[in-house]
């Protein structure tokens, strides 16, 4: 990898994390790198400046925060191939980013140079609103991507909201869900939200869209996990006050009108991540992150060599 034009994102109003980005882009400038450094948050995003401030090509983003972080860099950057290198400094749980505690910089920025990581691609989605029916084939708003996951559900400032949603799966009607709304999830994305909403957890490798009702008024609403070419199409129902509203990794997209649906699938575009570490184990990443604590009482395994 080169490192000719690299961008430094850390997260908004954490001191921590500033400080981090200030100290790998002074040593990314040493090795002759010219760096766009910029914080990201709710308030805060640097990328539609950093991609149309440079006509070169960015080689790598480094990005310093926790999984919200690291996925608004996965939804401006995948579109454009850029490699990212996430740190888990000054975030939380830390599903998508490497941790801090044995990042050498000087050796880090010699394993870049010298193509000595891993990169791991993860399937995103992609949603449009479409106006009516199916035959209706030109989009009424922009397009949104996600790397977790799509939600349709209302929001109000007064009150709990309970939705009413029809899906169909590539033109035919599956169900209607009533409850607080809908998650149609990558594998990333299964163990966020669609696993607090008793989803299944689906490993990141594989290509697949996962369906998970939240909080159903129905006992037989389930889960459902597709192979990746489907087209998953969501209509409002009996919203009269007009409260349902698209989510994408837990940012607001957009407004869905009644008469209207928004139709998600598999993105064109895949994030890419960078994996330092050797000894790298999704399944390790799980006990940890998950705190899986196994049986009650603690066995040893003997037969293991």
């Amino acid at each position: 990898m080169q490192l000719k034009q690299v961008i430094i994102v850390h997260k908004a109003h954490a001191p921590q994390s500033q400080r981090w980005a200030e100290q790998c882009a002074q040593q990314l400038e040493a090795l002759g790198a010219k760096v766009l450094l910029g914080p990201s948050g709710p308030h805060d995003n640097p990328y539609p400046v950093f991609l149309a401030s440079t006509h070169q090509t960015i080689d790598l983003a480094i990005v310093l925060g926790g999984d919200g972080t690291a996925l608004a860099a996965a939804r401006h950057l995948a579109p454009e191939n850029i490699p990212i290198l996430a740190l888990n400094v000054g975030g939380h749980l830390g599903f998508l980013s490497e941790s801090p505690e044995n990042f050498e910089s000087d050796v880090v920025w010699d394993r870049l140079q010298n193509d000595r990581y891993a990169v791991q691609t993860r399937m995103m989605l992609e949603a449009s609103i479409y106006e009516g029916n199916r035959t209706n084939l030109e989009p009424v708003s922009d397009q949104y991507l996600a790397l977790n996951e799509m939600c349709i559900k209302p929001a109000a400032a007064d009150r709990m909201l309970t939705s009413v949603l029809e899906m169909e799966i590539d033109g035919a009607v599956v169900d209607q869900y009533q409850g607080d709304g809908l998650l149609v999830a990558t594998p990333t994305g299964s163990t966020c939200y669609t696993v607090a909403a008793n989803g299944p957890i689906v490993h990141p490798g594989m290509d697949a869209i996962v369906i998970t009702p939240i909080c159903p008024l129905s006992l037989s609403s389930r889960p459902i996990v597709l192979p990746p070419g489907c087209v998953v199409s969501v209509w409002p129902l009996m919203d009269r006050e007009l409260n349902t509203k698209l989510w994408m990794d837990g940012v607001l997209g957009t407004a869905i009108w009644p008469g209207q649906r928004v139709d998600i699938k598999t993105a064109a575009c895949q994030a890419k991540f960078i994996i330092l570490r050797e000894d790298y184990s999704y399944y390790q990443t799980l006990r940890e992150k998950l705190h899986w604590a196994g049986a009650r009482i603690r066995y040893s395994n003997d037969h293991r060599n």
